[in-house]
């Protein structure tokens, strides 16, 4: 697809009705009408205390779900802890929701996030959790960044299972112990389940997890009692488009993000019985060790709420402009953090052909960060990778394939030349080594200062 500005510019085009800042921002007929409806009732499951919780939970063949596709499998995580994971609905009643797409009662912003943890080595006697609710999966099959190539209703979304189970007991700790926190903004347009593989993993290695669905951005996010609000990202791209103020709505969806991500931090700082979080998970947050990672507009929002949030102590932009601008080599439209530098450790890894020296905005970064006291930066680089390697399609896209007959071009186009299994495995040890690094002030080998012969596709940009 080219090189530099004219990769990102066809990525721009992939998507049919998703907005991801960093990767894709077109209008497209193929989403499903935007909103708030009515789902199917949700289903009582338990939360890590052991007490009842009503959370949507995926079942097979589920609203415009494809009955005959077989369902895909996403990577083990390789941590010594099991798995488990909550999800809570959080509403922000000191902001009404910036889209204006609530029904009557609904007017204040909401949002669903999950909670991944270690979990007890009983945690496999609670259900595997979805990766997608029925609802979810029916609208991201409408709208997707794979719609050239993947014919809506051929694949089950709805079946695949992440690692993390609903409801398991948190793992023994210490006294007094407490546990990391990595945050996760998915990419524009995705849901938040679209990174389970790099956020179960985090989780298996001891960290507390959270993440979060950016409501009217993703395709569907459902809420309990199954109401459904939709993506207005397509009525929102053409009226911008038609008047001309592209970049003030990519400065809205990055201030939207920001803005929820903090709302979600106040409300994991509440304590006792004001606290959204279950009994089994008070108390063993450490939100003085606090990291956030994401991918395309996802890190995006990682950088910029560490620029704006003392709270966020490391970051992890994975492939995502840091601008208000559709093109990598372009710096006008510059974000605050891109004016300003960081001051704190961020790790920039970037799809084949991405660098500080290539995308306008992470230069800006790096340069405005020189001489910072506490600033830290490195820019890595996956060969042979695309934009969606850094998220769950790298392992989904060659298993979808098979089922529908894609070609080995087809499946490069999407994901790039590199092995999934190598992708997976360099995007686990590089991102867990960061966050060991700066939330835990543990050792890596020196894997983070220099090239590793484990990790041959993972290049050091100086």
């Amino acid at each position: 697809m080219g090189t530099g500005a004219g990769r990102r510019g066809a990525r721009w085009r992939a998507a049919v009705g998703v907005l991801v800042m960093g990767g894709v921002l077109v209008a497209g007929g193929a989403a499903a009408s935007a909103g708030t409806t009515a789902g199917e009732p949700s289903t009582t499951t338990r939360t890590a205390s052991g007490e009842p919780s009503t959370t949507a939970v995926a079942r097979s063949g589920g609203v415009g779900a494809h009955r005959s596709a077989a369902a895909m499998a996403l990577p083990a995580p390789t941590g010594r802890h099991q798995v488990g994971t909550v999800a809570l609905h959080l509403i922000d009643r000191r902001r009404h929701d910036p889209w204006g797409g609530g029904t009557p009662g609904h007017r204040y912003r909401e949002l669903m996030v999950s909670v991944r943890y270690p979990a007890g080595a009983g945690a496999g006697q609670y259900p595997r959790a979805a990766q997608l609710t029925p609802r979810e999966a029916a609208a991201f099959d409408r709208m997707n960044s794979f719609s050239e190539h993947v014919p809506p209703g051929k694949v089950a979304w709805q079946a695949t299972r992440t690692a993390a189970h609903t409801g398991a007991p948190v793992a023994a700790r210490r006294p007094g112990q407490r546990l990391p926190v990595v945050l996760y903004s998915p990419g524009a347009g995705d849901p938040r389940g679209f990174g389970s593989t790099l956020c179960d993993e985090l989780a298996s290695r001891g960290y507390v997890v959270v993440t979060v669905d950016h409501t009217y951005e993703a395709p569907a996010v459902e809420f309990p009692g199954g109401r459904v609000a939709r993506s207005v990202m397509p009525a929102e791209i053409a009226k911008a488009k038609k008047t001309g103020r592209m970049t003030e709505l990519l400065r809205k969806v990055a201030a939207v993000r920001v803005a929820d991500t903090r709302f979600v931090l106040d409300e994991l700082g509440r304590r006792g019985d004001a606290s959204p979080l279950p009994r089994g998970l008070r108390g063993v947050l450490n939100l003085g060790a606090v990291g956030m990672f994401g991918q395309s507009a996802g890190g995006f929002t990682a950088a910029q709420t560490m620029h704006d949030d003392r709270r966020i102590r490391a970051a992890a932009n994975l492939d995502g402009v840091m601008g208000y601008t559709q093109r990598d080599d372009d710096p006008s439209n510059p974000s605050t953090v891109g004016r300003d530098g960081v001051d704190r450790p961020l790790l920039l890894m970037g799809m084949d052909g991405d660098t500080h020296h290539t995308v306008a905005s992470w230069g800006a970064v790096w340069e405005h960060s020189r001489g910072s006291d506490g600033a830290w930066l490195r820019d890595l680089m996956l060969h042979g990778s695309r934009h969606a390697t850094y998220t769950d399609a790298e392992t989904l896209i060659p298993q979808v394939a098979r089922q529908v007959g894609l070609s080995r071009a087809e499946v490069t186009k999407m994901i790039g030349s590199v092995r999934p299994a190598r992708a997976v495995a360099a995007q686990r040890a590089y991102v867990s080594a960061f966050f060991d690094r700066w939330l835990r002030a543990r050792g890596d080998g020196g894997l983070l200062d220099r090239p590793s012969a484990r990790y041959p596709e993972v290049r050091f940009v100086p």
